[in-house]
């Protein structure tokens, strides 16, 4: 009888310290965090598909010939953007931009810039005319406003964009703007430290 008690002592202690353990080190995904490789993964992807969607009704257009007026170019581009506004009808910001990204984003600026670079980089923001570039999605960067060009160094550290699009900061928040109808395709807000 003995035996049997100290038995049920023991699986006790085994099943309370395993509990413990998995309370300690939980393995249901979900409440691990993200790493910044599989949001950068997913940041990517879902620049691709905004990419690869513009490319798709760019090529369902009649093409431009090599001896195309600047009218004709105008209008093809006028007719890309319509389209690719239709496509995008209800496109919301953070579609691009999740929250996820929007935080390894930050972590990655506040540590490219801090101190004196911060200060820098918010006085060269701060200096750009481009104040009045309205900041939602599906709105057109205006062509007369000034195209702050991102510096290198974060260029480098930021997740790598395909040809067809480009950071650009407006105010504190940063922008993805399509480099051919100056689509603002998503933005974050608060991007500077």
């Amino acid at each position: 009888m003995k035996c049997v008690g100290m038995l049920y002592r023991t699986a006790l202690i085994v099943f309370t310290l395993g509990a413990i353990a998995a309370a300690q080190n939980p393995t249901d995904l979900s409440a691990r965090p993200i790493s910044n490789e599989a949001v950068f993964a997913d940041f990517k992807d879902r620049v691709r598909g905004y990419t690869e969607n513009r490319e798709t009704i760019e090529s369902d257009m009649p093409a431009l010939s090599k001896q195309a007026t600047a009218e004709a170019i105008a209008a093809h581009k006028a007719a890309l953007l319509k389209s690719v506004l239709a496509a995008r009808k209800g496109a919301v910001r953070g579609q691009i931009f999740t929250p996820e990204a929007e935080k390894a984003i930050r972590t990655i600026i506040a540590t490219h810039y801090s101190g004196r670079d911060s200060m820098e980089l918010r006085k060269e923001v701060a200096e750009a005319e481009n104040k009045t570039v309205p900041v939602k999605v599906n709105a057109v960067y205006p062509e007369a406003a000034e195209l702050l060009e991102m510096p290198a160094k974060l260029l480098l550290a930021l997740p790598e964009l395909p040809k067809q699009v480009r950071y650009r900061f407006v105010g504190n928040n940063l922008l993805i703007v399509d480099r051919e109808n100056h689509l603002i395709v998503d933005y974050m807000t608060n991007a500077l430290p």
